[in-house]
């Protein structure tokens, strides 16, 4: 090996070093392909769970929804949200003409402004989910002449019936559905939660699109954050894709990878 190259092997090792040690697992993410649409359905089935993490299931250009298990002693949550226009980060920044709108939410589902990660309304439903068990996600899309609203529903697997969270309308210039994701992500970040592994399964995804017709989500990129943990994998598993972050997880998939899963021979969703 040449002399420069060791020099610049050990300047790197120099540089890695110095880089503080990630204080939370990587943010992994399946971003799918699919046309514009009015209504966006997706599954999720959480097999393994630590405080703080969210399994976001229907993310979409405008918002995300999904459930999480809060931090220790907190539960767990049916969570949708909503942004503001704009990359602002302090929800008191925003003018009332520019904020999210709320059309309707249920009787227990409470209502807050957020920011940090941009600002916007979100929605939350205490809801005592399980691991292993599979839930049904769907959001409803009317665009406008400059708005979209967006419509949450959540299947109630013990009553067998959905059942409509919250509705949203923010500025989005008339907009449709698009830009379809799903990820794990890890919101503790105390330097343990690293080494703590998350692991979920989304299945049977559709889309309806702007002509009505149903397309299945068959396709995804596996992407993650910039954090350079390499405890991150996401695989096929027959008719959905299997995403999983920190711990003792084992990286078999490269990121950037897309993963093509089998048709299913499921009807679309109905509500």
């Amino acid at each position: 090996m040449k002399i420069g190259a060791v020099a610049c092997l050990g300047l790197a090792f120099v540089l890695q070093a110095q880089s503080p040690a990630p204080r939370a697992a990587r943010s992994v993410h399946l971003r799918y392909s699919a046309p514009q649409g009015t209504v966006f359905y997706n599954e999720v089935t959480v097999s393994e769970s630590v405080p703080a993490t969210y399994f976001a299931t229907c993310g979409f250009d405008n918002g995300y929804f999904g459930i999480q298990e809060l931090l220790p002693g907190k539960g767990r949550v049916v969570i949708f949200s909503v942004w503001d226009p704009g990359n602002q980060d302090d929800p008191g920044s925003v003018t009332r003409d520019r904020r999210v709108e709320v059309l309707f939410h249920a009787p227990d589902v409470e209502i807050h402004r957020f920011g940090g990660e941009g600002t916007g309304g979100q929605s939350l439903f205490h809801y005592d989910w399980r691991n292993g068990e599979t839930y049904r996600f769907m959001v409803e899309a009317k665009a406008e002449t400059n708005k979209t609203t967006f419509a949450a529903y959540f299947f109630m697997n013990e009553t067998k019936s959905w059942k409509h969270l919250a509705t949203f309308r923010t500025i989005t210039g008339g907009t449709p559905l698009d830009g379809y994701y799903s990820f794990v992500e890890d919101f503790r970040r105390d330097g343990k939660s690293l080494h703590e592994r998350r692991r979920a399964r989304y299945a049977n995804g559709w889309v309806k699109t702007l002509d009505g017709k149903w397309v299945q989500l068959t396709s995804a990129t596996f992407t993650g954050d910039d954090n350079p943990s390499t405890n991150v994998d996401a695989r096929v598993e027959g008719h959905g894709f299997e995403l999983a972050t920190g711990g003792d997880t084992r990286n078999h998939t490269p990121l950037n990878t897309v993963l093509k899963r089998q048709v299913s021979q499921s009807e679309p969703p109905r509500k």
